[in-house]
């Protein structure tokens, strides 16, 4: 061995001489001259080349160690028994890769020379089949400790003893149903995948393939194995696989379900299973002089689920903008609103960086579509015709629908906020907003937008009653349900107290015109010209007096059919008429009485008394079945 070593020493000075000096004979002289008054060893006969043709025993050596190796590396790699099965043999194994990576680092400085690089040409090849059998025990190990743990019980680490993070469905008869995630409220959780002496054995592995400079084979056998447990977890947490056709061909409650089974899968994914899987790459892989192993094999596990996650989040974006949806696209946004700091944090490394990237993209496309959604909710206003006119002057469908649409979708007012601010430029801007409503925000102006539009429209439906006074009965109905909707929620909040007075000044002021357009021409019939002749009046108050009750008949009939649907608003009516109405009447009935003609013949012609009117008013506006319009 010590010839072997002296050898090895003349071959690497040697190549230092030829290497410095290929251009120039004499310098090369002069360098042999150097080492052989340096040590005497180095005398100019056993550095000269013809020395070294003449003198095989360097190259001999070497021979010599790769038939040695070539002998232990084929009994294992040969071996159809695992390797791993026996420490002995593992330990044997990774002690002659050691040896066989040792002596090409040595001898590949010599490579030049054609005996010696015929020999590093055969070294090569053992390391390559070497390298085929360590790859193959490395997946073995995986997929055995793998099976050691069970995915339906929520194995290792957990701050949760009791709740299981998927559901097996193994009580159920039917296979084909689709298993869900189980409520989780804690994400303090580390999945432990592989038994710790799996992972001391992995890494041992890892560090030989790394070092002979297998590590891109090993990561992707690495990732091929963790990726089946990441794909069969998201199946058994109810996500199933599904293209950007498949999810917009989906019927919208499908789709619905769908979007929520991936909400509660993204979270679980990005808090737990991505950190475990994180957490175990930087196991298999730690003791390397970089972290680009770890980083690689982490992105091979995670890629595609995580694009599956992203995926289906930008089909959502990209789907229909029905307003019906707002609720459900909203859910996504704020989802990846709140996993983005999650992507940020995995997928920092060089060979993930796209996934946070794409992650931002999706979640601005997925603002962009509550936008779009917000203006076809404009359009759905704005088209919607003005035919039939409700019975009775109810609650118009529309009214109910955008105020209902609106109040629901402000109690998510802090994330419209977000998505309607100006030169939003990332996540980090969202925590400047808090509870206090924005001025003049973008959000309010947008709401304010809708209401003014609604608000013309339902002025242009109120056009259809040939009535006046019902078409005042129907803004009345409509805004005051408005108004109601808007006080006390956020809603409210954005349109601002004096955009609420003002609405509630309309509706009084509808109150007024209805009144002066349904009574006021009533009201004149029981006005009497004091002329200072009594018998004078008699015939005019009888002609006045059976007006009166046949108008008053009238009106009562029809407007009995009409309908107001707030108790308090058809009390302020019926109080505002009796305060017009009866003493008027009732002044008019005592004059009545006071004409000698008629005083005493007066219940031949007085049809009503004061409690038939005010009986007659309180059946006002009851409506007919049908005709309400529903409150909801």
């Amino acid at each position: 061995m010590a010839e072997n070593g002296e050898e090895k020493l003349l071959a690497v000075a040697r190549h230092i001489a030829k290497t410095l000096g290929h251009n120039n004979h004499n310098m090369a002289d002069d360098i042999l001259q150097i080492f052989s008054n340096f040590d005497g060893r180095f005398s100019k006969e056993k550095l000269s080349e013809d020395g070294a043709g003449n003198d095989p025993m360097g190259c001999a050596a070497l021979e010599q160690t790769l038939n040695s190796l070539d002998r232990r590396i084929s009994r294992h790699v040969s071996s159809d028994a695992p390797i791993w099965s026996n420490s002995a043999d593992s330990t044997s194994f990774l002690a002659a890769i050691d040896e066989l990576v040792a002596t090409i680092d040595d001898w590949s400085p010599l490579a030049d020379d054609k005996t010696v690089g015929a020999c590093l040409l055969r070294a090569d090849d053992m390391l390559q089949q070497a390298m085929f059998r360590a790859e193959d025990e490395f997946r073995s190990l995986m997929e055995l400790g793998g099976e050691s743990f069970d995915l339906t019980r929520g194995n290792g680490e957990s701050t949760r003893n009791d709740d299981s993070l998927f559901d097996s469905n193994d009580d159920e008869e039917d296979e084909d149903l689709i298993p869900v995630a189980q409520p989780v409220a804690d994400y303090d959780v580390v999945i432990d995948a592989l038994p710790p002496a799996t992972v001391n054995d992995l890494r041992e592995i890892a560090k030989r393939m790394v070092a002979a400079g297998f590590g891109k084979e090993c990561s992707h056998a690495y990732g091929g194995c963790r990726r089946e447990f990441l794909e069969e977890s998201l199946s058994r947490l109810g996500l199933q696989k599904l293209s950007i056709s498949e999810v917009h061909k989906m019927p919208w409650q499908e789709l619905e379900d769908e979007i929520e089974r991936w909400t509660k899968a993204s979270k679980v994914t990005l808090r737990i299973l991505f950190p475990s899987e994180r957490r175990l790459c930087d196991r298999v892989f730690s003791g390397f002089s970089s972290s680009a192993a770890a980083d690689l094999s982490f992105m091979e596990v995670c890629r595609g689920s995580a694009i599956q996650l992203l995926n289906f989040a930008d089909a959502v974006a990209i789907g229909s903008r029905s307003p019906e949806r707002l609720f459900r696209v909203l859910d996504v946004f704020e989802t990846m609103r709140d996993l983005i700091p999650e992507f940020e944090s995995l997928f920092s490394d060089q060979y993930c960086a796209f996934l946070v990237n794409e992650a931002i993209t999706i979640w601005k496309r997925l603002g962009e579509a509550i936008r779009g959604i917000f203006m076809e909710l404009e359009n759905l206003i704005s088209r919607d015709p003005a035919k039939a006119a409700v019975p009775g002057g109810g609650l118009h469908p529309i009214t109910r629908y955008v105020m209902n649409y609106l109040r629901a979708a402000c109690r998510s007012r802090q994330t419209l906020e977000l998505v309607f601010q100006e030169n939003v430029l990332s996540i980090k801007d969202y925590p400047k907003l808090d509870d206090r409503l924005q001025p003049n925000s973008s959000l309010s102006v947008q709401i304010a937008w809708i209401m003014d539009l609604l608000e013309r429209n339902l002025e242009a439906k109120s056009k259809i009653y040939k009535d006046p006074a019902l078409c005042f009965v129907f803004m009345m109905n409509n805004g005051r349900y408005i108004v109601q909707k808007a006080k006390d929620s956020e809603l409210g909040a954005l349109l601002g107290d004096d955009w609420i007075r003002k609405h509630t000044a309309k509706v009084r002021q509808c109150h007024v015109s209805y009144q002066r357009s349904s009574w006021n021409k009533l009201l004149g019939y029981l006005k009497v010209e004091n002329n200072g002749s009594i018998s004078m009046a008699a015939k005019p108050m009888k002609e006045k007096l059976k007006l009166f009750n046949l108008h008053f008949e009238e009106i009562c009939r029809i407007q009995s059919q009409w309908f107001v649907f707030d108790e308090q608003l058809r009390e302020e009516i019926r109080i505002s008429l009796e305060k017009i109405l009866l003493p008027a009447y009732g002044s008019f009935i005592g004059r009545f009485h006071n004409v000698p003609e008629l005083g005493k013949n007066a219940d031949k012609y007085i049809k009503f008394g004061m409690e038939d009117i005010e009986a007659r008013l309180n059946d006002l506006f009851q409506g007919s079945s049908g005709s309400n319009g529903g409150r909801k």
